[in-house]
């Protein structure tokens, strides 16, 4: 534990002496390192999902570093410091773990989201409602799987998982009506409504489908790539393929995979 502490504080050390004499980290300012810390984040999410651990560590340094920039520049502004940041963390983990750090009992992990939930909102207005904690700019899928978790932090979700799936067929139905009027907005906007069907029937199958669909993202590539490599070297244009040839290397480069 000494050992973390002593690396922490030679960070901070660090830190305060780029602030200082580095002319870029000098003129940084909290609006400057957004797209970074966006970009950053984002560097994190790929090692995540490639699974390479040394890549883990070194995008979470990159990710901590922007932490405490952000800590620096706020100790200047004398508004908050790194210990301030790292108090109020600390003290809304334990209000947030009563069944850690309390009297209270929870069955399981369902429990601990929901009281999770009920604990933020008496921390803010009590007229808030939970969705708004959900950040407006994040992606529309992730925020489809948040929104989903947050509303069923406080109860609202199906009784059996298996009922999702008569609502996923339900906007696929209504969706193909709104095809054969031909629409673009009704279409549009059913769309929407079945994907966040099969978003919310991800999450209750323990699927995180941002996860999913970029599984599916490398996977096409892998093989559109196998089919790219495969007609250059026969120096075939991939154009003049039909869809059926296309198709034979795209089987074999499914069989490649295994």
């Amino acid at each position: 534990m000494q050992e973390k502490k002593e690396a922490f504080g030679r960070l901070l050390e660090v830190m305060d002496e780029l602030r200082e004499k580095c002319p870029w980290d000098r003129k940084q300012t909290n609006e400057s390192l957004r797209t970074l810390t966006i970009e950053e984040t984002y560097e994190l999410a790929d090692a995540l999902l490639d699974g390479s651990q040394d890549a883990i560590r070194k995008e979470l340094g990159d990710l901590l570093l922007h932490i405490v920039f952000y800590s620096k520049i706020g100790e200047e502004k004398e508004a908050f410091s790194i210990k301030e940041v790292i108090d109020s963390l600390i003290e809304k983990l334990i209000y947030r773990h009563p069944h850690i750090f309390g009297e209270t009992k929870v069955k399981d992990a369902r429990e601990v989201e929901q009281n999770w939930e009920a604990l933020k909102l008496k921390e803010k207005d009590g007229n808030r409602s939970v969705l708004a904690g959900v950040p407006k700019s994040l992606p529309a899928m992730v925020k489809a799987n948040r929104i989903q978790d947050k509303a069923r932090g406080m109860g609202f979700d199906w009784e059996k998982r298996e009922q999702v799936w008569e609502k996923v067929q339900e906007e696929l139905e209504e969706l193909k009506v709104e095809m054969l009027k031909n629409d673009q907005d009704a279409i549009e906007d059913e769309f929407g409504d079945l994907f966040f069907s099969l978003i919310n029937a991800a999450r209750l199958y323990g699927v995180n489908p941002e996860n999913a669909l970029e599984r599916t993202n490398q996977k096409f590539i892998k093989r559109f790539n196998y089919l790219e490599r495969k007609t250059i070297k026969q120096g075939i244009d991939l154009k003049g393929l039909s869809l059926a040839e296309m198709d034979e290397i795209w089987n074999e480069a499914k069989r490649e995979e295994f």
